[in-house]
């Protein structure tokens, strides 16, 4: 099968671990709330959901228990159509040994991992090592983040050294954190997907601003995946305020669906994932 015939991953990032209720009144933040999200974004096409979750102060938390009651109320919603992606996001908050242990004590389906805040010097890759290898054996689907086209060479040679117990590790190419207005565009995919860097099996795409919508079907027609929400954006295509998480999904599935394109559902991401496991 080539890339262009594979389904397209969209994955629903709804809230992420910085913005309020004053970045968007109907931004997802507590259980109930993210479980009606994840249904919503099912509806639209979406096959997964990027899960952050906030403290009683509405600060960023990385915290098991809390994880377990939102995986356990969208499972409820969805059962299994969804898969549910924890972040180990640190945002300033957390070392990396307490991101690695929260992420053991969750024991997620999938979790997303910056490359940068879990190895930040030499001295971690160790335990960066032994936590890829838990994940392995325990059969949870790691995704590394990866902030700029250089982070995909550091990832390479670790997969080099063996450090990394797959042979295709899903990557997130992460477009326009740190352009001017944290706005991204669709040529800021092309230093990730240039000939002279490291290729990845399973890679998906997220991108600031308002040109989302833009950033991420490029990254489709090349074969990746897609990620959107409000987490990076929160504004269509047209630059209209979204009313919901659900209508940026469904702007992206409506977009890839005239270009030829069929959206993945969460059965076959599992199939993919189980088959980067066993190459």
């Amino acid at each position: 099968m080539s890339d262009i015939e594979q389904p397209t991953a969209i994955s629903g990032a709804p809230n992420g671990g910085r913005l309020s209720k004053a970045d968007h009144p109907f931004l997802p933040l507590g259980t109930v709330e993210l479980a009606r999200t994840a249904q919503q974004c099912l509806d639209e096409g979406a096959c997964l959901i990027h899960v952050h979750v906030r403290d009683h102060d509405g600060r960023h938390l990385l915290d098991a228990s809390a994880y377990r009651e939102v995986i356990d109320a969208i499972g409820q919603v969805v059962g299994d159509e969804m898969i549910v992606q924890v972040t180990s996001e640190a945002l300033g908050r957390y070392s990396p040994e307490q991101q690695i242990a929260v992420i053991q004590q969750t024991r997620p389906e999938a979790v997303s991992l910056a490359l940068r805040e879990l190895v930040p010097t030499q001295a971690y890759e160790t335990a960066f090592a032994s936590l890829l290898t838990w994940l392995h054996a325990e059969k949870i689907m790691p995704q590394i983040i990866l902030y700029d086209a250089d982070e995909t060479l550091r990832l390479d040679e670790y997969h080099r050294r063996g450090l990394v117990p797959w042979n295709q590790v899903p990557v997130l190419f992460v477009l326009g954190r740190y352009t001017s207005g944290r706005i991204s565009r669709p040529a800021d995919l092309l230093p990730f997907v240039d000939v002279a860097k490291p290729r990845f099996g399973h890679w998906s795409v997220c991108a600031f601003g308002e040109r989302e919508a833009a950033c991420v079907t490029a990254a489709a027609l090349l074969g990746g995946h897609v990620r959107v929400g409000f987490e990076n954006n929160r504004r269509l295509a047209s630059g209209k305020l979204a009313r919901s998480n659900a209508e940026l999904v469904a702007g992206v599935a409506k977009s890839l669906k005239g270009l030829g394109l069929r959206a993945a559902d969460a059965a076959e991401l599992r199939r993919a994932w189980q088959d980067l496991s066993s190459s």
